[in-house]
């Protein structure tokens, strides 16, 4: 199984875990836990100290439904934050569709952007990209949250995400971008049910034969709350899913998947150490 290492990005030998600060006050997960400066700040050492290896601040919601808020407000709640992590020697990923938040946060010290619009949203950031020169999360995307789910329509949606997936993975290198840079995301949750969800995790394999590194980022979706309800049938609540994002993460990382992203870092931290001694056990002889 292939092991990447992205230059410019932590190298393991194991998947990376990606932690989430969601400074935001409408995420579905975490909305308005870690608003504030400070307390966005000790949520990123708090989710390194436990075990991520990155962490991915973003200042808009991309929830199903979510409104967009405007680019001042975006900067205003992400670049401090990025800033003072960036100043503790912490990899910060800048989780943003805007070519100007994204340039900001470079200049903050971020070292990777990670684009759920996978440059759709604004084609400029696909050129800012490739002028900085930085790992670039490449999402699927078939457009905005406030109506997203009604373009999840498919004829086989791994076949369709990984077409349109190496698509514009093509666009963006054809931009600029060097591919070895480029990492991939499915897009969980984003024009995607349920079973559209876990027909990509489950057909991991094809997604890799596009030849880059992929992140899955399924941590507390409601495709999990939904597989575990509660007697009376209603999904089980957002917080209550972090049993069943470690194992995600587990099979995932077991899969070959390059990083997981999550909102809880410490479980997944020792499923994808479980994960990479699994996979390593397979592939060595045993001595005798």
């Amino acid at each position: 199984m292939t092991r990447w290492a992205v230059p410019g990005l932590p190298v393991r030998d194991r998947a990376l875990v990606m932690g989430v600060v969601n400074v935001t006050p409408d995420s579905f997960s975490d909305g308005g836990e870690f608003f504030d400066l400070e307390t966005a700040v000790e949520r990123g050492r708090e989710l390194m100290r436990t075990g991520a290896d990155l962490v991915d601040v973003g200042g808009e919601s991309t929830r199903p439904g979510a409104v967009r808020v405007d680019a001042e407000e975006e900067l205003r709640r992400v670049i401090p934050v990025v800033a003072k992590l960036a100043a503790d020697g912490i990899p910060v990923a800048v989780d943003t569709t805007r070519a100007e938040v994204a340039a900001e946060a470079l200049g903050a010290g971020a070292v990777l952007v990670n684009d759920v619009s996978g440059g759709l949203a604004e084609p400029e950031l696909v050129g800012l990209v490739a002028a900085a020169g930085v790992p670039y999360v490449l999402m699927h995307w078939r457009g905005p949250s406030v109506d997203m789910q009604s373009r999840a329509v498919y004829d086989d949606v791994v076949t369709d995400v990984s077409r349109e997936l190496a698509a514009r993975l093509d666009e963006v290198v054809a931009a600029g971008v060097d591919p070895e840079l480029v990492i991939l995301d499915p897009g969980l949750g984003f024009a995607k049910t349920a079973e559209h969800n876990w027909a990509l995790l489950s057909r991991l394999g094809e997604l890799h034969a596009l030849g880059r590194p992929v992140l899955l980022a399924a941590s507390r979706k409601a495709f999990l709350g939904r597989l575990l309800p509660a007697a009376d049938g209603t999904a089980r609540p957002v917080g209550d899913r972090e049993d069943a994002t470690t194992a995600v993460s587990a099979l995932a990382a077991a899969n070959g998947a390059y990083c997981v992203r999550v909102h809880e870092a410490a479980a997944t931290a020792d499923a994808v150490r479980v994960a990479a001694a699994w996979t390593n056990a397979r592939t060595k002889p045993v001595a005798r």
